[in-house]
């Protein structure tokens, strides 16, 4: 059986007009935590909220000494909540997901058992999504076009439960504000080689408040930032670089770090 990680844990969640959904998630993150591990704190990111989060997230404080509140006093999007977070993070491992409630904090502790030594990051990929049926489609088009276009070899490109070790933003920056910011953390973890496992996750209805994405005009601007994204990623590459990339295509070449594995 593999050895399951000692070290400290940083969970965070990104949160935008969550009032309804984020305490269950803080108090899910702190019961899990503390059967990984004696050294955590939970981290959330309030990116502006025009609800009442950042009332529900005050009253959690008073009740739970490991949360801490990080506060955009306007929404700046996902991207820039997601940087924050990393950046806010002080413990060896790193978890997030969405402060929604699509996702349940609980089965955290199936990355964790993954994470073994030669692991540097546990993506989780849905087992089904439970959206309606116009995002799974728009969902679907986009993760095959993305993993096409990135040459990305991961299983769920867009599933935002993730649990990594803090030392990977050592040598990946990222730069985006948008959702794009998911594909570009896959993008540069891949090309830098760190070792990529795979876990199942479950998915869940929205229970409370409405996507933020799914409107034309934010379509559209991902869609800009997909192409801007993949000039500087991809199209730009040197030559060498470029090379250096074909050849770690095939897993049976690569040395054991650099291989993305499904994990079940």
């Amino acid at each position: 059986m593999p050895t399951r990680p000692t070290g400290s844990l940083t969970v965070f969640f990104p949160a935008y007009n969550d009032a309804g959904t984020i305490s269950s998630m803080v108090i899910g993150a702190v019961a899990t935590a503390r059967q990984l591990t004696d050294d955590f704190e939970v981290v959330v990111v309030n990116d502006g909220s025009g609800d009442a989060t950042a009332l529900v997230l005050a009253e959690l404080s008073l009740m739970c000494p490991a949360l801490r509140v990080v506060t955009h006093p306007r929404n700046r999007g996902y991207g820039a909540a997601l940087r924050t977070g990393f950046a806010s993070a002080t413990k060896e491992f790193v978890f997030y997901t969405d402060g929604d409630a699509q996702y349940d904090p609980r089965e955290l502790a199936d990355l964790w058992a993954c994470m073994t030594p030669s692991v540097d990051l546990v993506n989780g990929y849905k087992i089904s999504r439970s959206d309606p049926l116009h995002r799974i489609v728009i969902g679907r088009l986009y993760h095959h076009t993305v993993k096409l276009l990135f040459g990305l070899r991961v299983r769920d490109v867009d599933c935002d439960f993730r649990l990594m070790r803090r030392s990977i933003f050592e040598r990946v920056r990222l730069e985006k504000n948008s959702g794009v910011i998911c594909l570009e953390l896959m993008k540069k973890i891949q090309d830098a080689g760190y070792h990529i496992v795979e876990a199942p996750v479950h998915h869940f209805h929205r229970a409370y408040g409405k996507s933020q994405f799914f409107n034309v005009p934010r379509i559209v601007r991902t869609l800009f930032d997909i192409v801007k994204l993949w000039r500087a990623l991809v199209w730009r590459k040197t030559p060498d670089e470029a090379v250096a990339r074909s050849t770690t295509t095939d897993a049976e070449s690569l040395p054991p770090r650099k291989r993305t594995e499904e994990r079940v």
